[in-house]
């Protein structure tokens, strides 16, 4: 699925603005199971993955064992913080990704202005997130009980959202961090502007490009006009594209 979705959404949407071209390197933070770098070495790209979560990690090796064994691919169970760039990653690089993973990210501003120390000059940085107040922003699909059916209950004050998961037995602690580490697109785009970068190209859906392989929806771009209206837009906008690079080219 994440490979499929790589190849026809994300890669095309990097390469609007930016080739994608064999041979360039390419670092994906929370790479999960290593299915969007999949999608970049099959483009002839050299990949890097890191993620925090082991098991994961374990399951990446196991799918993409022969892309590992031919040097295509390099896999690092790591804290992305406690990571240096030429110990860990051998040098730097033409384009980071970060898809379903900044929403996740504790202190953002730090993470998003550190990367440029990881970009080789006139690299770009994707960023595919769901803005925290859209209807299922809270990943509340993730519980068990009814409460993976209700859009907007992570918008409930605090005090009364960890009440309704407790009630249900649900994950309070990992559901309660994605709250605190919520992200709205206006945010992201005042991160980015505050850190020194430049939004080189963005797109946002109503649809996301995901449900195409989760349920069976196309895809569908966000109108014109709820995209310019800010706040409002981020309740009916499930998914957003960003593609960014330091401004003026500084690294």
């Amino acid at each position: 699925m994440q490979v499929s979705n790589a190849e026809k959404y994300v890669i095309p949407f990097i390469e609007e603005t930016f080739p994608v071209l064999p041979g360039m390197r390419v670092l994906e933070i929370g790479c999960g199971e290593g299915g969007v770098l999949k999608a970049f070495i099959n483009k002839g790209c050299t990949g890097v993955g890191v993620e925090l979560d082991l098991p994961r990690t374990e399951l990446a090796k196991a799918f993409l064992s022969e892309d590992i064994a031919t040097g295509r691919l390099k896999l690092v169970a790591k804290d992305i913080y406690e990571s240096d760039v030429d110990r860990d990653f051998s040098g730097s690089f033409d384009i980071i990704v970060l898809k379903d993973v900044i929403e996740h990210i504790h202190d953002q501003p730090r993470l998003i202005g550190w990367m440029k120390t990881f970009l080789k000059p006139g690299g770009i940085i994707f960023f595919g997130f769901p803005p925290w107040y859209m209807p299922f922003g809270g990943h509340q699909q993730m519980c068990r009980s009814a409460i993976s059916r209700l859009p907007y209950i992570h918008l409930l004050p605090r005090p009364l959202y960890r009440w309704v998961l407790q009630s249900k037995k649900e994950d309070v602690a990992g559901l309660m961090e994605i709250r605190d580490t919520r992200i709205s697109i206006e945010r992201f785009e005042r991160i980015c502007k505050n850190e020194g970068y430049t939004i080189q190209h963005k797109r946002h859906y109503l649809l996301n490009p995901i449900y195409e392989w989760k349920f069976g929806w196309k895809p569908i771009r966000q109108t014109a006009v709820i995209r310019a209206i800010p706040f409002v837009r981020n309740f009916v906008t499930t998914c957003v594209y960003y593609s960014i690079t330091p401004a003026g080219g500084e690294q």
